[in-house]
């Protein structure tokens, strides 16, 4: 099997307030959009969508068992940044060797940001 890119699906309820989240705040570029599906470049290799539950046979998962991790290189900087966005992050703390913390989309997904 040869992956070329891996993208992750987020089905959501709150669909426009999630894709602004994700185009605004976190300032992903748009890969691929219409009117009821966003595709995100995370980077060369993986993306993340975001797809509206009305238009699709997949409901959302109101957050509930839903992490996506980003591994960043400074997490002061994106933590004082979504502080300052409103997006409530929760404190850094030290897991694994690593530093991180985390925040929720308009959905209720949860996002780490480790460094």
């Amino acid at each position: 099997m040869n992956i070329r890119t891996a993208n992750t699906i987020l089905y959501c309820k709150k669909w426009n307030d999630t894709v602004a989240f994700y185009r605004d705040v976190l300032k992903l570029d748009v890969h691929f959009s219409n009117e009821w599906f966003v595709e995100f470049t995370l980077n060369s290799q993986a993306r993340l969508s975001i797809a509206h539950q009305e238009r699709t046979s997949i409901k959302s998962s109101g957050g509930r068992g839903v992490t996506v991790c980003f591994e960043i290189d400074d997490i002061e900087i994106m933590h004082k940044y979504l502080q300052e966005s409103g997006t409530h992050p929760t404190p850094i703390k030290n897991l694994w060797n690593s530093k991180v913390f985390y925040v929720r989309d308009p959905e209720g997904n949860r996002l780490e940001f480790w460094s």
